[in-house]
């Protein structure tokens, strides 16, 4: 049986029952794999299959975060998905007007769907990150969401750097880069906010006129540092777009400080970092080489 065929399978077991016409796989999540299908009726559905039984672990977590953001960003007209099937093998929740910015063709070549470098979607992203950003560590923790502490941010970024650092071997010049970016105060954030943690175009919807129409995909969201969702902004659309987020961000009531574009490019650049983390969560050997490779480019 094909992927579709048992998701299809799957879904009728939990009450769902999918037409096997225009159906669409996305394998761009490294936590799930995504199948869009239609009903009967012809509404669509987004199924998620978890990749790894961790993934489904933190289902529950992820629960209460669209219960927290939902209805902060319903008031933007921005959505969230809505799971109406939550088991361990499957998530399904009814299709969120717009279309994602980023695709992944099957060759797992990224197939643009918008200009990155777009100053209407660098000022949108703006005034969207503004309103998530407005939901205090208190709220989140309230509803039983991860708070991290300013300290603890910088923290954890210490420990993962060191438990790469045991398992890889690390390049000197990242190494001492890491060094200096964990030891200045400037970067660090005085104050934690929530955050999805993978904001990008991938994972947000757009309407033709570049309304920003909902945002999937909130497994890593946590009250964390307010960089960590611009730092994709300053990896597609440079320096010039990262500032004019910024500024959309200011100006809708979001609170900066001196060193956030900064940070913002060291957690960009830190993606070697992340990677080798999950490479380490799922063992696979193409992802250990990979990530590897990128820790020890000289090699």
């Amino acid at each position: 049986m094909s992927m579709i065929d048992d998701v299809t399978a799957l879904a009728a077991a939990h009450g769902l029952h999918l037409s096997p016409k225009d159906t669409a796989v996305n394998e761009a999540g490294l936590d799930y794999r995504v199948v869009m299908a239609s009903d009967a009726t012809g509404r669509r559905w987004v199924l998620r299959v978890p990749r790894r039984p961790d993934v489904s672990e933190g289902m529950a977590a992820e629960m209460r975060i669209l219960d927290l953001v939902a209805p902060v960003l319903a008031e933007a007209g921005v959505a969230v998905p809505d799971w109406q099937i939550r088991s361990p093998e499957l998530i399904a929740y009814p299709a969120l007007p717009g279309a994602p910015g980023l695709t992944l063709t099957d060759a797992g070549k990224p197939e643009w769907h918008m200009d990155p470098a777009s100053p209407d979607y660098a000022e949108r992203l703006g005034r969207l990150l503004a309103r998530l950003h407005s939901v205090t560590p208190e709220q989140a923790a309230a509803a039983g969401v991860e708070v991290r502490s300013p300290a603890r941010v910088r923290e954890a970024w210490r420990d993962d750097i060191a438990r790469l650092s045991e398992a890889f071997t690390v390049s000197p010049a990242f190494t001492a880069a890491w060094q200096a970016w964990l030891d200045d105060d400037t970067c660090w954030p005085e104050r934690t906010v929530m955050t999805h943690g993978e904001i990008y175009p991938a994972h947000v919807l757009l309407a033709e006129d570049g309304t920003i129409t909902g945002v999937l995909d909130w497994t890593t969201a946590r009250v964390d540092d307010p960089a960590r969702d611009l730092s994709a902004q300053y990896g597609a659309g440079g320096e010039e777009m990262l500032q004019a987020t910024l500024t959309a961000y200011e100006q809708a009531g979001g609170r900066t400080h001196p060193g956030l574009a900064v940070q913002a490019k060291h957690l960009w650049h830190a993606f070697p970092v992340g990677y080798a983390l999950y490479a380490l969560t799922t063992g696979a050997e193409t992802d250990l080489a990979t990530a590897a490779g990128m820790l020890n480019p000289e090699e």
